[in-house]
C-alpha cells in the first residue's frame, strides 16, 4: 500500500507541473499541429512520471477524502486471497486462474505470455461453444459444459484444476519494401490434462491482463461520443468501419454499449471488477453469485453470502476508476514529430482517435469533463484473419477487437520488463504489433511497409512518447 505522507511529496510536485501547464494549449508539429495534442494524456489526472510506477499513481486531482478511498481500494487490489475457511481474505476457488488482481496486473500494467516453462500468470484463456447458425446477433457466448466460458488453470487443494496450456509458435519472416527482414511468430496452444474432454468444436480466444489505468477516464466518454466514430457499414468508404458491441449490464438487466475488455465484452468497471473476481479468482460477488465452477462434479457447497463485499466491490472499482494517466514525452524532440506526421499518414488516427472529450461519471468528478488523448475509439474492428481468436462475443465476431488505448505504451518496458503486445502477447515489440495488423487496418500495415527505416524509426519514437 502507497502511504499518504510518502506520496505527498510526488503530489505536491506534480501539483506544481500541471499549475505550469496549459491543457488548452496544443503543442507544435513542425508547422502546423497533426493532432493537436498536449503532454497531458489524462487532462488533469496526468501525471509527470516516467518512472516503473508510472501506471500506479493515483490521479493528481482527488480530493482529500477520494484520496482515501483510491488508498482503500489499492490495499484490496493488492490483496491475495486464500482457501476458505480463514481469518482473512478467504473464499478463493475452488478453480482459479490467481490469487489477486495485482498478480496479473502487475504495477497495474500490462501482462504478457510466458516464457518457456514458467507458469501462466498473467495470460488466460476464454471459451465457449459455437452459436448456431440461427443464432440472434448479439448473443452472449455459449459456455462449454464444464468448463463454462473460461479455463481456469489452477485450484485448491483437493480440487482438479480444469487443465493447463502449453504455448509454442511458428516463426514466419516479412520483408519491407526497403528489404528489411521482420521475424513474426505465430502462436499454437494446446490443452493437455483437462479433468475431462474439451469439446472438438471448442472456440478459444488467448488474453494477457491490459493496463488498468486511465479506466475511468474511458467510463466517462459519452456514449454518443463513441458511436459518432461507428461506421458499421463503411459509408464513408474509407475501408473502416467501427462497430459498437452491445453487452448484457447485470445491474441495469439490459444491454447497453460495451467499453472494456478485449472484445468490449463488460459495459461498467463494476461489472468488470466483479467478472475479474468470479472468473480469476472464482470469488462471488452480489452481481455474480454463482461459483465459476458450477456445473462441475467438483462444485462444492456455497453460501448464499457473497465473498466480496459490496464495499470492497465499490473501492477497488474507484481505484482503477481513479489511477492517473502517465503524460507524454519527448513531444519536442524532432523525430517524434516527424512519427506522428506517419502516424496520421498511414491513417493509424482512423481507430487510434487521439483526442477525446469525457462527460460527467457519477462519484467521480476527477475524471469527468477532461480533454484526453487515449488514442482509441472503443470500438470494434475486423484486424484480419492472422489475428482471429475466431470466437464471437456478444455482437464481437470471431476477427474483430476492441481498438486498444495507446497511452503509456512507451513504458510498459519500463513498467513491466517486456515488450510484449496485441491481445496474446506475440508481438515481441511495437513494429511486430504493427506488421500483425490486418482487415480494416491492412492499408496502414501496408503503408508501414512502405516505410524507409529512417521513417519507421521515426514511427517508433513517436507511439514511444504516448
Amino acid at each position: 500500500m502507497k502511504s499518504f505522507f510518502s506520496l505527498l511529496p510526488l503530489i505536491l510536485l506534480m501539483s506544481i507541473l500541471l499549475s505550469a501547464c496549459d491543457a488548452e494549449s496544443p503543442v507544435a508539429v513542425e508547422s502546423t499541429p497533426v493532432f493537436a495534442t498536449s503532454e497531458l494524456s489524462g487532462g488533469e489526472t496526468t501525471v509527470f512520471d516516467a518512472s516503473s510506477h508510472a501506471f500506479s499513481t493515483p490521479a493528481p486531482n482527488l480530493s482529500a477524502s477520494a484520496f482515501e478511498k483510491h488508498l482503500e481500494g489499492d490495499v484490496e487490489f493488492e490483496a491475495n486471497f486464500v482457501t476458505a475457511p480463514a481469518e482473512v481474505n478467504p473464499g478463493l476457488g475452488p478453480i482459479y486462474n490467481n490469487i489477486s488482481c495485482i498478480n496479473c496486473h502487475s504495477r497495474d500494467g500490462r501482462g504478457r505470455p510466458p516464457k518457456v516453462d514458467e507458469k501462466f500468470v498473467s495470460m488466460l484463456f476464454r471459451l465457449s461453444l459455437p452459436k448456431p447458425a440461427d443464432a440472434i446477433d448479439g448473443q452472449p457466448p455459449i459456455p462449454v459444459p464444464g468448463f463454462g466460458t473460461q479455463l481456469n488453470n489452477r485450484a485448491i487443494f483437493g480440487t482438479a484444476p480444469e487443465g493447463k496450456i502449453k504455448i509454442d509458435y511458428t516463426e514466419q519472416t516479412l520483408t519491407t519494401a526497403d528489404g528489411t527482414r521482420v521475424h513474426l511468430r505465430y502462436p499454437n496452444y494446446t490443452f493437455t490434462e483437462t479433468y475431462q474432454p474439451l469439446p472438438e468444436e471448442v472456440e478459444l480466444s488467448p488474453r494477457v491482463a491490459p493496463s488498468v489505468f486511465g479506466l475511468g477516464l474511458l467510463e466517462a466518454i459519452p456514449e454518443d461520443t463513441i458511436l459518432a466514430y461507428a461506421d458499421e457499414a463503411d459509408a464513408n468508404g474509407d475501408g473502416i468501419s467501427g462497430k459498437p458491441n452491445y453487452v448484457w449490464d447485470v445491474v441495469e438487466q439490459r444491454y447497453t454499449l460495451g467499453r472494456f475488455g478485449w472484445k468490449a465484452n463488460q459495459p461498467t468497471l463494476l461489472q468488470q471488477v466483479a467478472a475479474a473476481y468470479h472468473d480469476d479468482m472464482g470469488l462471488t460477488t452480489s452481481l455474480f453469485m454463482t461459483e465459476n465452477s458450477a456445473g462441475q462434479s467438483q462444485l462444492t457447497a456455497h453460501d448464499a453470502t457473497p465473498e466480496i463485499s459490496d464495499e470492497i466491490l465499490e473501492v477497488v472499482t474507484f481505484y482503477v476508476q481513479t489511477l492517473a494517466v502517465p503524460a507524454r514525452r519527448n513531444v519536442d524532440d524532432p523525430q517524434v514529430k516527424q512519427g506522428e506526421v506517419l502516424f496520421a499518414k498511414a491513417q493509424c488516427a482512423s481507430c487510434h482517435v487521439p483526442t477525446l472529450r469525457t462527460g460527467v461519471l457519477a462519484g467521480v468528478p476527477s475524471v469527468s469533463n477532461q480533454t484526453i488523448q487515449p488514442f482509441t475509439d472503443m470500438l470494434l474492428h475486423d484486424m484480419g484473419p492472422d489475428l482471429a481468436d475466431n470466437r464471437s462475443d456478444f455482437r464481437a465476431n470471431g476477427r474483430e477487437w476492441r481498438t486498444p488505448p495507446l497511452w503509456g505504451i512507451g513504458l510498459v518496458r519500463r513498467v513491466n520488463g517486456h515488450t510484449n503486445f496485441l491481445h496474446d502477447g506475440r508481438a515481441r515489440d511495437l513494429m511486430e504489433a504493427i506488421l500483425w495488423h490486418g482487415g480494416e487496418a491492412a492499408a496502414s500495415r501496408q503503408a508501414v511497409e512502405q516505410m524507409s527505416k529512417e521513417e519507421r524509426d521515426a514511427l517508433i519514437a513517436f507511439l514511444e512518447s504516448l
